[in-house]
């Protein structure tokens, strides 16, 4: 029996940010160095930023990226890297040296390149509230004081007018360099907002919570009048010391859990009577967590065959296959199912480790989770309408751990266009094995074409001289009441209907 999706057109739950389609980028391994910054290299242009990854960070439209942590960040001093006297420093998070040759002015560089807003993390663990109010002034005072002035002797005469701001990055946990207590969080925000906003009140600020209630009600109840957002970090499969990947039915039991964290914050925000106030930023998150052995932990590695060079494993294309590319969209659909409350999110990271773009000096990787992007960035709507479904199959799969749980296996989210006609709408078959057909209630007319990834198999993936993921397109004619759409195994679809497709 096929599952039948009722969509009402005229119940609008709300117009996505396009920023839930945003990204993250850190000081790790070849994130940066080797990765979107690679001078010399032949692909690389007059300020050494790799030319093919722009282009692809255009093609998915990257609408907003956070910098420079991640954990890294909680013993950055930015001023250490601006100016034409870098010094090379230890990185105290990752256990390596950090030639600051990557800093404030190549990172605006690059996101005004792309064409992308900056979203700026300070560093809350060994820094100081001046030290973040002092970033700011360097990025947006026009001329006044000892920062803004720096800025125009480095070659920047207008200001960078940078938008967002984090303060801090996981204060909470005891991984992160300078952890602070539930109290002691509350009242750094608060000052470093005061003093940041003293010197840009456009700013919009963000604070490191969880969704632990203690945590959280000290932070807002401190600093709530200061913040726009409301940042959370979530990394589904635990394997940060283990690189023991989840295989495809644990991972789609995951898909189960996603939506968990949002609404838990959402109830405190609207306990609070914050909802309309402070927003969630999802600004880290991905299926897998980064692999990097005998670092977060109290034992650390003492050679750097037990905690460095290990870390070249995250960048093993054969790993990232239609598993990772079926959560991505599912926790995307989560995303726009709660626009309302989500304004932010950021894939973690855009380039090599686990991100979606692998590079290598002859040219670069789409990996499977990019042609996620691509097809939600460029097919679907951003009007969020009202939907419910019939007969959504369920079936029992193993975690992880080896429990057994019930699965959906059809996640659909309906859109419309803000400035256009036409409906598309997302449809995800977790199913790893079988065919499901979606039967579609809705008033709509004109041509249906399906954009939809899935590849050879679940473990499909793309590497060099090897693509067996990417996005393809198929016709259906035209729309009739009751029409059936025959969803791929474990692929992702964009249906699109009366949008000018031909």
């Amino acid at each position: 029996m096929p599952m039948k999706i009722h969509i009402d057109t005229r119940r609008i739950l709300g117009k996505r940010n396009p920023m839930i389609y945003g990204h993250f980028i850190e000081h790790f391994h070849r994130q940066i160095y080797g990765g979107v910054y690679d001078p010399g290299n032949p692909l690389s242009d007059e300020d050494g930023l790799r030319v093919d990854v722009l282009e692809a960070m255009k093609k998915i439209k990257v609408p907003v990226l956070r910098w420079p942590g991640g954990c890294f960040v909680s013993s950055y001093h930015w001023k250490d890297a601006v100016g034409e006297k870098r010094v090379p420093l230890f990185d105290k998070a990752w256990r390596v040296e950090e030639p600051n040759t990557f800093g404030t002015d190549e990172y605006i560089n690059m996101c005004r390149k792309v064409g992308c807003e900056p979203y700026i993390c300070t560093n809350a663990g060994t820094g100081t509230a001046e030290e973040m109010s002092d970033w700011v002034e360097y990025c947006n005072l026009p001329c006044e004081g000892q920062y803004a002035k720096w800025r125009i002797e480095n070659g920047h005469p207008e200001p960078y007018g940078v938008k967002y701001w984090s303060i801090g990055n996981e204060n909470y946990g005891f991984w992160e360099i300078g952890a602070k207590s539930c109290e002691e969080w509350g009242r750094l925000v608060a000052e470093s907002a005061k003093m940041i906003k003293h010197v840009d009140p456009r700013t919009e600020l963000s604070a490191a919570a969880l969704t632990d209630v203690e945590w959280n009600m000290n932070l807002l109840k401190s600093s709530g009048m200061f913040l726009n957002w409301i940042s959370i970090h979530d990394y589904w499969d635990p394997i940060h010391e283990t690189n023991d990947f989840a295989d495809y039915d644990a991972c789609m039991a995951y898909t189960e859990d996603i939506g968990i964290s949002v609404k838990k914050v959402r109830g405190l925000l609207e306990a609070l009577g914050l909802e309309k106030k402070i927003k969630i930023a999802y600004d880290e998150w991905n299926l897998r967590q980064w692999y990097h052995p005998n670092v977060h932990s109290v034992v650390q590695g003492v050679t750097k065959e037990e905690y460095l060079y290990p870390r070249d494993k995250n960048d093993i294309n054969s790993q990232y296959t239609m598993a990772d590319a079926i959560f991505t969209a599912c926790f995307l659909n989560m995303c726009n199912r709660n626009c309302d409350i989500i304004g932010m999110a950021n894939f973690a990271p855009i380039v090599n480790t686990r991100g979606c773009i692998y590079t290598y000096e002859d040219g670069i990787v789409l990996r499977s989770t990019y042609h996620v992007f691509d097809l939600y960035v460029n097919y679907l709507g951003d009007v969020v309408l009202d939907s419910w479904s019939e007969e959504n199959p369920v079936k029992v799969l193993k975690t992880a751990d080896g429990e057994e749980t019930e699965v959906r296996q059809i996640d659909v989210v309906a859109t419309a266009f803000a400035g256009k006609k036409g409906y598309a709408i997302a449809a995800v078959n977790k199913e790893k094995g079988d065919y499901q057909n979606l039967e579609l209630d809705i008033a709509a007319e004109g041509v249906v074409n399906v954009y939809y990834i899935g590849g050879c198999g679940v473990n499909a993936y793309n590497d060099i001289g090897r693509e067996e993921v990417t996005v393809q397109r198929e016709s259906l004619g035209n729309y009739r009441p009751g029409m059936k759409i025959c969803l791929r195994p474990h692929s992702v679809n964009i249906i699109r209907i009366g949008c000018g497709d031909y």
